[in-house]
């Protein structure tokens, strides 16, 4: 496989921003989870959920990481696992953003995470992708979006007849036959399940893929935070008839902790570099996605490669709830730090405090000595 392992932060690491701002060597990270907590699973059942001295502390989510199925013999197992979540730890720009209880989606041994790991293959053999529910007191199922399965496999349990019960599992085999970025989610109880967390992104590389310069995932999400917090112990009711979103978030963050090059999603380029940006929403809301200064090209939606004559400049793509967008785009523009946010400006908010929500950037290196960004990265909880 040709692609790199670029995952949804980015796929760089600390010392890649440090020295591109010329700061190697400097202090380390600050401002992030004020205590450091036990990445164990635990299972997603009613005494998981407590968080206070009487039960277990729960772990703390982590960036979805990039499985590849393919060095992994094309399987994997998934569980759920209640983790607290936090969309933004701090207190500047309206935070913190917390969920006191999700229901983290963990491939395998690693980290738990909102969304779940980006499972990631070349199209070919099937996939064995095993839903692990024996520790849990929950029913689950898993559904994937665009590519083939058996009816058996189609993870709704009221038309296949198979729930996954807790004390249970099963495996689900998944065709890798449809190239393009799709969706799974739970799909029991669908709208409550998505709304604790269960979701995430499978990609399927074409035969002979390439990778541009810089790729990365971003999955778009809004949240009445209400379920999470009630689920939490917390005096909030939430109500499915009346739902008020009230977080919005790329990768599970939200601005500024967008910003944080540890836990959210720059965007950092290069001038000349070729982006390409895998748009997925996992939300119940569309999502206008706009990009400051950077003209863009729709290649692929939904596992469907754009013919070139439809790959028109654009600066605007509409993502509806469960879409999936691939865009592309050159780092052409005057070297500095370029908004990628909704354009349904009320979700670039933290509660009432504006900027937040669904914002992001395209930071050019050059533009990481300055000033902005060392304010940028102070709000984000990222000491230089």
């Amino acid at each position: 496989m040709t692609h790199s392992d670029s995952g949804s932060d980015g796929g760089f690491a600390r010392r890649t921003i440090l020295q591109a701002a010329g700061l190697s060597g400097v202090a380390g990270l600050a401002g992030c989870m004020s205590q450091t907590v036990n990445t164990a699973a635990t299972g997603d059942g009613a005494d998981a959920a407590q968080t206070d001295d009487e039960g277990p502390a729960l772990p703390e989510t982590g960036s979805p990481e990039v499985v590849d199925l393919d060095e992994r013999g094309r399987e994997v197992t998934l569980r759920s696992v209640h983790a607290r979540h936090a969309a933004h730890p701090g207190s500047s720009l309206g935070g913190p953003v917390e969920m006191p209880v999700t229901w983290a989606f963990q491939a395998d041994d690693g980290t738990p995470s909102v969304p779940g790991p980006v499972l990631r293959a070349t199209e070919g053999d099937d996939l064995s992708i095993t839903l692990d529910n024996t520790d849990a007191e929950m029913p689950h199922t898993l559904h994937f979006h665009g590519v083939s399965k058996s009816w058996k496999d189609d993870g709704v349990p009221s038309t296949t007849g198979i729930t996954v019960m807790p004390g249970e599992k099963h495996t689900y085999e998944i065709g890798a036959d449809v190239p393009g970025t799709h969706l799974y989610h739970c799909h029991f109880n669908t709208p409550m399940h998505m709304d604790m967390g269960m979701y995430g992104i499978l990609r399927i590389d074409p035969e002979g893929y390439e990778s541009a310069d810089v790729e990365q995932f971003m999955t778009l999400k809004d949240w009445d935070t209400r379920l999470s917090r009630s689920y939490g112990g917390e005096d909030a009711t939430y109500d499915l008839q009346n739902r008020r979103p009230d977080a919005f978030t790329i990768n599970g963050r939200v601005a500024p902790y967008t910003f944080n090059p540890d836990h959210g999603s720059p965007v950092v380029v290069s001038e000349g570099d070729t982006v390409r940006l895998h748009l997925v929403n996992a939300g119940f809301m569309s999502h206008p996605i706009h990009t400051h200064n950077h003209r863009f090209r729709t290649v692929e939606k939904d596992g469907a490669e754009y013919p070139e004559v439809l790959q028109l400049p654009e600066d605007v793509v509409n993502v509806a709830p469960a879409e999936r967008h691939t865009v592309e785009f050159e780092a052409d523009a005057d070297p500095g730090i370029y908004p990628i946010h909704c354009h349904k400006v009320d979700h670039v908010r933290n509660g009432g405090s504006y900027p937040g929500g669904m914002l992001t950037a395209v930071v050019y290196e050059q533009a990481m000595g300055t000033d902005v960004f060392a304010d940028l990265m102070e709000k984000a909880g990222y000491e230089l």
